[in-house]
Parts: C-alpha cells; structure tokens; sequence
C-alpha cells in the first residue's frame, strides 16, 4: 500500500470515528446502525491559450450515519467531526427514523453477506504533482492540439486534475473496512474552423497511476484531429440505416442495460426488462461479465455500499440475460437475494470481438458511425430511445463526409437484439468497458 501520509486524518482514525458512532447508536437504542467516514482531496490547474484559467484546490470530509429503529430508518449526515457533532448527527438519524413509515424490505445486509476478505486491489496511485508541473503538462497538452494541424483556431483548455480519498464503511453487525483510492485525468477540448464553420471536439484520459495516462501530447493531437476531421458536416436524408456507437460512446449503452436491469427500477416495474431474467435480450455472441477484483480497476471494490462481498459474475451469456443489478434493499422488495451492487456496477466487460473500428465500417458497409451523442431522451418504461447525434457517413466501408445536427432513434429492446458485432477498440475510462458497437438498423433523422 503506498502512504498516504498526505491525509488530514488517520485511517485507524477514521475506523475509531466510525466506532464511536456505532457505539453512541447503541447507547440510544437503535436496532441497527450503519455509518460511512471518508475524506478526499485533490487539485485541478486549467490552461487555455497560454494562460493559466483556473486553479483548484479541494479538501472535504463528510460521515453518512443511517440508523434503524425497527423497520423505520433515518439518515443524517456531517461534515464535523467532533464528538458533540457525531452525537447531534446520531442523535438527528434517531428522531428521522421515528417519524418515518416502516419498511419491512429496510435493513442491514445478512451478517452472513458481509465482506470478510479485503484483498489489496492496487486502487491508490498518489500523484506528487506540483501546480507548476500540472500547467506545465496541460500546455504541453494543448500546444500539442495547436501543432497537430494549422485549422486548429482555438481552445476551450487543456486540464489536469489529481484526486485521493479513503473512507470507512462499518455496521452494527460488526462490519468495518476501507481503503484509499486514486484517479487523474488529462483532458484538451479545441476548436477548428473559422466563423461560421467551426467545430469542435475533445479527448482525455484517466486512470488510478498517473504513470499509465496516455502522454499529453497524444492527448492533444487526438483532440485536434477529431477536431479537424469535423469540418464541413452537413446532414444526411432521413432513413433507417445501421449505426456503429464509437467504443467511448458505447459505454452509455452498456449504462443503459445496467440501469434498465437494476433492482430500482424492475421493483418500481418501470424497465422494459422487467421478467427478462433468463431470456434472450441480445445474439448469441454476446457476453457480459462483472468484474469486481481487477487490480487497479475503475469500477473495483471487495464490497458494495452494503459491505456485501463481490464477486466475479456473468450478466449476459449467449445473449441470455443472466444477472440483474441488486441492493440488499431492491433485492428484498423483488423476492431475492442481493448481487452486492449497492452503489453500481464493478467493471462491467462486455467480451470484444475481432474486428477494429475500420473493420466494423467494413462490416457496415453505409450508414453512420456516431461519435457524438447531445441529450437524454431515453424512456426506460418503453425502451425507446432518440438522441441528438453527429459522427460521420460511411458509403462502402469508408468515412466519406462528417455529419452533424441529426437525430438517432430506436428502441433499446430491439437496439439490444441488433448488435452486429463489438469491436476490439476498448477504451477504459470508468466502470464499464466496451468496444465500438454496430447495430442493424436505427433511424436518422435529417433532411
């Protein structure tokens, strides 16, 4: 584990605050207490043209105190960490637990659930970044994007941020565990054109070790050259046509599957996957895994917001839904046993494929290959899906002209049950992880 000595407060610290409330819990008559301690830290230095635009620092703590009075349950939360204050805040859970209905689904995790292994995940990376080295690397950034082509006209800047933090999450039923955590990131977002045929388009990466970021100057020249590569779009006629979602992009619809098979929205019955479980809801190519244990993992955790355990598990397997997405509490209100997702999803993987974007235009032969996405219009009841949209028209397997000020739309059952193929095009930038993704057929709306 590397030190963390940088931190306001202990860990052996932060395990005695969580202590000390549990303990104040008891004494006060609740039936079961559960409570989270964390503090974090970072900075964050924005260039634009040379010029130093903003710089931040930040600093915060908080604890998350839920209490259980019966079946009723109250939260309160504080930012100090003071004796009195964690009484007042216990205290403040107590009286709002009174007053609400009880809940025969509310309640702790089975003891038996909790995590009781705590294998080091390599999740902490700090980075000893002075303010003078961030804005040294974010104008190397940015006067890389300049270098990269004569039609780059302006910059919305280039960023560099570092964060830390660690916490501890503990319970009345003898649960308490923690760690600290990393992540940086290195941003550049410019502009091309003149007047009125400008555009614009951004890059970045991020990891938990700064020493496996992508280097400032490729960050730049991708941001320029996505830039560039905008210049002269125009719209398309309206029709159905296939449409490859870029890896980046493709991310989102893997947050749509989470989200519409996640415990919340299937008890509310307000998913189109609702008694999807053990039904076929992509082709039989496509697999989906959820692992929690990656070293140095975006989306890695030994246990969820409950102090469950997770573990290594299969989403989708042949196409065939095979896992939803549970909490301790969405569980219980379905009839079933928690997937420790309480909080989200853990590395989500969906399995590549062989082919790269080139191949994949190749495969498509025309239609659209998005690279941008504006908006929301996602109905999780329905499934239906519209989306404004800009990318480029492929004729013949080979990008012949950008494309902007369009709109997508489909309906995510059928998008799902369409998927053509997944590239080999990953790119990790959070907790899920995807190629491209070529879909049949969707509908584009332009001229």
């Amino acid at each position: 584990m590397s030190d963390t000595a940088a931190f306001s407060y202990a860990f052996a610290t932060l395990q005695q605050l969580a202590e000390d409330v549990l303990k104040h819990a008891r004494s006060k008559g609740a039936t079961d207490c559960e409570v989270d301690v964390s503090e974090g830290f970072g900075q964050s230095v924005t260039v634009r043209c040379e010029e130093v635009e903003t710089i931040e620092f930040n600093r915060d703590k908080g604890i998350g105190i839920t209490i259980y009075a019966g079946q009723r349950k109250g939260y309160a939360s504080t930012s100090d960490f003071s004796a009195q204050a964690l009484r007042e805040t216990v205290e403040a859970a107590i009286d709002i637990a009174r007053f609400t209905a009880e809940d025969d689904c509310s309640g702790l995790a089975d003891a038996a659930m909790m995590a009781k292994d705590f294998p080091d995940l390599d999740l902490y990376h700090p980075w000893a970044l002075t303010v003078e080295e961030a804005i040294d690397l974010a104008n190397q950034c940015e006067q890389a994007a300049f270098d990269a082509s004569p039609l780059v006209s302006n910059s919305e800047g280039a960023s560099v941020s570092t964060q830390q933090a660690h916490f501890v999450s503990a319970n009345s039923l003898g649960f308490m565990a923690g760690y600290p955590t990393s992540r940086h990131y290195l941003s550049c977002s410019v502009i091309a054109g003149e007047q009125e045929a400008m555009q614009r388009d951004d890059w970045y990466t991020t990891h938990r070790n700064a020493r496996h970021l992508d280097g400032a100057a490729q960050v730049g020249r991708i941001a320029a050259e996505r830039a560039v590569a905008r210049l002269g779009g125009r719209k398309v006629k309206t029709g159905e046509f296939p449409v490859v979602f870029e890896a980046q992009l493709a991310g989102g619809l893997l947050g749509s599957l989470v989200h519409a098979a996640s415990g919340g929205a299937l008890y509310r019955k307000s998913s189109f996957l609702l008694d999807h479980l053990g039904k076929q809801i992509m082709p039989g190519f496509i697999n989906i895994s959820e692992r929690p244990h990656i070293p140095c993992g975006l989306g890695s955790a030994s246990f969820d917001g409950d102090g469950v355990a997770t573990r290594d598990r299969e989403i989708v397997t042949g196409g065939v839904l095979e896992g939803y997405f549970l909490s301790t509490y969405t569980a219980r209100k379905l009839g079933m046993q928690t997937t420790a997702n309480a909080g989200g999803s853990h590395n989500l993987i969906i399995e590549p494929g062989d082919l790269d974007l080139e191949g994949l235009l190749a495969r498509m032969g025309t239609g659209l290959l998005v690279t941008e996405l504006l908006g929301h219009g996602i109905n999780y009841v329905t499934g239906d899906y519209s989306r404004g949209a800009a990318g480029f028209w492929v004729e013949n397997g080979k990008i012949v002209h950008p494309v902007e000020e369009i709109t997508i739309a489909g309906n995510l059952k059928t998008m799902f049950a369409g998927i053509q193929a997944v590239g080999k095009d990953v790119q990790v930038r959070g907790t899920k992880q995807t190629g491209s993704i070529l879909i049949d057929r969707m509908t584009i709306a332009g001229e």
